[in-house]
């Protein structure tokens, strides 16, 4: 597999000089957001994404050769907290145990042996996995580095009404065939809390069976359990839960 490291010159290729003739209509989708007509392969979806013209809301995927695009904003308790108990967990965990890094959301992820190009809801990887250009930071176009390529060690994704058939069946899919080692999935819409660490295996991904509802992390070598508590207003909080 060729990753890209902040080593090595090659990027991703920019935005095409003059645009090329589309092979489609461009797709219109709540009159927010275009996906051009000559972008249809994994190296025009990146081209794309360097662009202007990408879209700075709502969610974007490549996977596979379809393009997923969720318009819809995130939905404050089932979304976004959940999303921000896990931001401060592993950013605790990590300050403690400096061994990994967490990225949180709105980083391209791209995979070519997946055929995959996805923000996840956050992503996790080792210091040595860095190191060894399993994954590695892709300059961008203008400034800085806009996307990560390769395999990290560990993705997460936080299910919403829109992403539902996306993160329980084509991502899984697409994150076991990219060989990511963990995938984690919360579901905090109903009134028990699903959460799932799955584990690469040789037929696919197999959930980590729960102990008193803790479920372990080989990569990180921890335990985890997610809660639904109560802020001041009573409105639902969430706190994810680390032991060794």
């Amino acid at each position: 597999m060729s990753t890209v490291t902040s080593t090595m010159p090659q990027t991703a290729a920019g935005p095409p000089s003059a645009v090329p003739n589309p092979v489609r209509a461009d797709v219109v989708v709540e009159n927010r957001i275009i996906v051009p007509g000559w972008v249809n392969t994994l190296a025009e979806y990146r081209r794309w994404a360097e662009t202007d013209d990408y879209p700075q809301t709502g969610w974007v995927s490549y996977l596979d050769g379809k393009i997923w695009v969720d318009p819809n904003l995130e939905e404050f308790f089932t979304h976004n907290r959940v999303k921000q108990a896990f931001n401060y967990m592993f950013g605790s965990l990590f300050e403690r145990e400096p061994v990994a890094d967490f990225v949180p959301d709105r980083m391209l992820l791209v995979n070519t042996i997946a055929n995959l190009s996805t923000e996840p809801d956050g992503l996790f990887y080792l210091w040595d996995t860095m190191r060894s250009g399993r994954l590695g930071l892709v300059p961008g176009k203008k400034t800085g580095y806009m996307q990560l390529e390769g395999t990290p060690d560990g993705v997460l994704e936080i299910v919403s009404d829109g992403s539902v058939t996306k993160d329980l069946d084509h991502l899984r899919n697409l994150y076991w065939k990219a060989q990511f080692p963990e995938y984690w999935v919360v579901d905090a819409r109903g009134d028990a809390i699903r959460f799932d660490i799955f584990r690469h295996a040789e037929e696919g991904y197999e959930p980590t069976l729960a102990q008193d509802g803790w479920l372990r992390s080989e990569v990180l070598g921890h335990s985890f359990r997610v809660e639904r508590k109560s802020d001041p207003l009573g409105r639902p909080k969430f706190v994810v839960h680390v032991k060794p």
